[in-house]
């Protein structure tokens, strides 16, 4: 394990600090640190920051109630930089978007042929918009609902995709399992469970035989 004496501080004794969340696997924010802020950030596991424009240290949302519980701290390869990986209350940005990074460069993004990354983003947007309850917003008229609410569609959504199967309805099958797990990952963001969890449940049964449903088998 690595100790502050590997940092790499500039001449303006700070360092970048890029924060990501740890449930996600989103990028939230880049902002800077001095030896200070990191040590308060160790000490006390609240993201901790130094802001160049008022020369003092801050930490994130003592004022707007969005804080950030760190999971862990990492170097990067030079010792000039650092991860915060945390747990992330409300939005990240000051202007109310979830991830710093929403505005694209590229007119289109090269989408992926799998699902690597796209149930967190969907996660993500879910817990989001549970935050901040925009008007108009389907998730903020789903919740409005109550639990009960979200688990019947699970329900409805798990025939369809049982029926699709059935019929062979390839395009039609996509379309639901989707609904299926966009309702899940819904269900999951208001009970507390992260992508995360399920996939450490995932990884720990991976590879393993003798396994019948969750339990082993005999």
């Amino acid at each position: 394990m690595a100790d502050l004496e590997s940092l790499k501080f500039g001449t303006d004794n700070l360092l970048p600090v890029v924060t990501q969340d740890a449930r996600t696997g989103a990028v939230l924010m880049q902002a800077f640190a001095d030896r200070a802020a990191i040590e308060r950030t160790l000490a006390t596991r609240e993201a901790t920051y130094y802001s160049r424009s008022r020369q003092e240290q801050w930490v994130k949302g003592q004022t707007s109630g969005h804080t950030q519980r760190v999971v862990s701290v990492h170097l990067d390869c030079d010792g000039d930089s650092v991860l915060y990986r945390v747990e992330q209350t409300g939005p990240a940005c000051h202007t109310g978007a979830y991830s710093c990074f929403h505005t694209p460069l590229l007119d289109t993004e090269v989408q992926s042929s799998g699902l690597d990354g796209t149930l967190e983003r969907v996660y993500a947007t879910i817990t989001e918009r549970l935050a901040s309850l925009p008007e108009n917003s389907y998730v903020a008229r789903l919740h409005a609902g109550g639990l009960d609410r979200v688990l019947k569609k699970i329900s409805e959504e798990s025939g369809e995709v049982l029926l699709a199967a059935k019929n062979a309805d390839r395009a039609e099958l996509a379309t639901e399992v989707a609904d299926l797990l966009f309702h899940t990952l819904f269900a999951m963001a208001e009970v507390g469970v992260s992508p995360g969890d399920v996939a450490a449940v995932l990884q720990e049964r991976e590879g393993r035989t003798g396994l019948k449903g969750p339990k082993e088998a005999g």
